[in-house]
Order: structure tokens, then C-alpha cells, then sequence
């Protein structure tokens, strides 16, 4: 009787070292930190050294955008949540591109440059605060799994305000990027013409594993534990979808746009998905380019690949 004791306790303790592995890696993955109020005097720009030449033009792009009108949009997500999004619109009747920030991210941090490239080339542009992250609710990150859901609402929200025959680009960067590639295989409404993709990852799976490998620590270790926590703690499954899965039954056009230096979302990633999507693409790789830095590191040949991108997709680029 006393080996059975022990042998329960033993088993006890199992189970508690596992539920807090899995909780730790819960939490270090998918749950976001405190969200702080939108304070317009502190910018928040990208932390690292390869930021370091463009982030004066960042600064300067959050003080426009900060000064520009804006209409407030919000949705319910499909489990509860208030997310927000602001509509920037400069050329009344023109196409829009809603507009999906990255990991830990927020819509005025990765997007605000996004909003002058619109209005650049005669568009207008509604930029999203993911769950979890800036104005939006929410305390899980759910790389582009959920979101991608939150993408289906925003379209809807789109059409409804801004009418039924307003065309639609889905532009997305980093886990934005996951979140509009996820929606390449749904029965999109026709007014979604194009999907704009900047250094995405393939899949849940892909990009947490190769940040735990970074990190030195064994990725076949721990993954299981942070694949449980999404589920338990987050219902989160992360296998449920992924961005490569998606393209390859697109039913719009793909632009795949990737640095060839990025060292957190591995170019091989957009490389994979070109090669994997079933619709029509684009691929623009840009030399020298680190994470999500395609665009100030070459803006020529961003518009160029644009320009070209949206005759494909058959919506007017008119340069300002």
C-alpha cells in the first residue's frame, strides 16, 4: 500500500510539473503583456540595430498619421471580443487595404507608414488593431489562427460601411501577414481583389520552432508543451490552419514580399509559399532587407512590383 502512495504522488507531481511547463510556455508565447494607453508623444518603434537607419522616417510617419482624420471602427470577434481599427480615407469611392500589424505589435507601430503608402498611390486604408494588441481586447496572441476570423468580420465591416462596390486589398506584415494569407482558401466576397503579404510565416509551427532553436533551447522539447498550452490555456489549435495550406487553394491574387536578410521570419518562408500557392503571384525579395523593412529599404522597387501587382489584380495605382 505504501508503494502505491508513493507511486500516486510521484504521478501527482508529473502532472504538476507539466501543467506548469505548459503554463510557462503559455505565457511566454501566446499571452500578451499589458497593453499601455495610446500616448501620442512616445513612439514605439521597433527595437534592434537594424532599425536604427529608418527610424527617424518612422517617427515621422506615426507624427503624420498621429495628425491625419481618422473614423473609429470596432467589430465583436466571433468569441467575444471588441477589436478596434481606424479609417484613414483621403480619396472618397478609391480602393482600400485593410491593413494587419505584426507580432506584439500594434496598428499605429507597424502600419503608420503603411498609411501614407496608400495615400500615395490613390488608396485609402483602414488599419487594424489586432486581438490582444494595441486599442483592440484581448490577452491571446494567436498567430493569425484567430485572427485570420477577425479578418473575415473586418471585411464584412468594410462592405457594410464603406459599400458594396468598394474594392479590397488584404495587406498584412509578419503575423499580419499570416493572418491575411489564412483567408487566401475562403470564400472571400468579390470585392477582396488581392492580397498583399510582407515577410510572413508559413506556419504557427515553423516560426515557433525556429525562434525556440534561436533562443538555444530544444525545440523538440519544449514544443509540445507550448502546443499544449495553446490548446488548455489559450484554445488556440495551432495545427487547425496555416498560411501554406491556405495559398495553395487561393482564390485571390498573392504578392509575396520578403528582405532577404531577415533574420526573424526567415525569407525561405514567403519562398516556400510562392512556391506552394495555387493562384496567381507576385514574389518581390529585397537585398539587404531585415524584418519587415522591404519597403524603406527599397521604395522604388516596392511601387514598381506594386504598380505591377494591381494591374493584376485590376484596381488603378496612381502614383501621387
Amino acid at each position: 500500500m505504501k508503494m502505491l502512495w508513493i507511486a500516486l504522488a510521484l504521478i501527482v507531481l508529473l502532472l504538476i510539473l507539466i501543467t506548469v511547463l505548459t503554463y510557462i510556455c503559455f505565457r511566454l508565447t501566446f499571452f500578451a503583456t499589458k497593453k499601455q494607453k495610446q500616448d501620442k508623444t512616445i513612439f514605439d518603434t521597433p527595437i534592434g540595430k537594424i532599425y536604427e537607419p529608418y527610424r527617424e522616417s518612422m517617427e515621422g510617419w506615426m507624427k503624420e498619421t498621429d495628425a491625419l482624420p481618422y473614423t473609429d471602427y470596432q467589430i465583436r470577434s466571433f468569441d467575444g471580443l471588441t477589436l478596434r481599427g481606424k479609417y484613414y480615407e483621403k480619396f472618397p469611392g478609391a480602393p482600400i487595404e485593410i491593413m494587419f500589424h505584426g507580432y506584439r505589435g500594434s496598428a499605429r507601430r507597424d502600419l503608420c507608414g503603411g498609411v501614407q503608402r496608400c495615400f500615395s498611390i490613390g488608396r485609402n486604408a483602414l488599419v487594424v488593431d489586432q486581438r490582444a494588441s494595441g486599442q483592440s481586447e484581448g490577452s491571446v496572441i494567436g498567430f493569425g489562427i484567430h485572427e485570420s476570423k477577425d479578418c473575415l468580420a473586418w471585411i464584412d465591416l468594410a462592405v457594410k460601411e464603406l459599400g458594396p462596390d468598394v474594392k479590397i486589398m488584404l495587406t498584412g506584415i509578419s503575423m499580419g501577414a499570416a493572418t491575411v494569407l489564412s483567408v487566401a482558401d475562403k470564400p472571400l466576397p468579390p470585392n477582396v481583389v488581392g492580397i498583399l503579404a510582407d515577410c510572413g510565416f508559413s506556419s504557427a509551427k515553423e516560426i515557433i520552432v525556429k525562434v525556440v532553436r534561436d533562443m538555444k533551447l530544444p525545440p523538440r522539447l519544449l514544443y509540445p508543451f507550448i502546443h499544449l498550452g495553446a490548446r488548455w490555456f489559450g484554445k488556440l489549435r495551432l495545427n487547425s490552419s496555416s498560411p501554406i495550406k491556405a495559398v495553395q487553394n487561393s482564390k485571390v491574387p498573392i504578392l509575396f514580399i520578403h528582405g532577404d536578410t531577415d533574420d526573424f521570419v526567415p525569407c525561405d518562408m514567403s519562398l516556400a509559399m510562392y512556391e506552394a500557392c495555387g493562384g496567381q503571384k507576385m514574389l518581390l525579395t529585397v537585398k539587404g532587407a531585415g524584418h519587415g523593412l522591404a519597403y524603406p529599404a527599397d521604395p522604388d522597387g516596392y511601387y514598381k512590383t506594386l504598380s505591377e501587382f494591381s494591374q493584376l489584380c485590376g484596381i488603378p495605382f496612381q502614383k501621387q
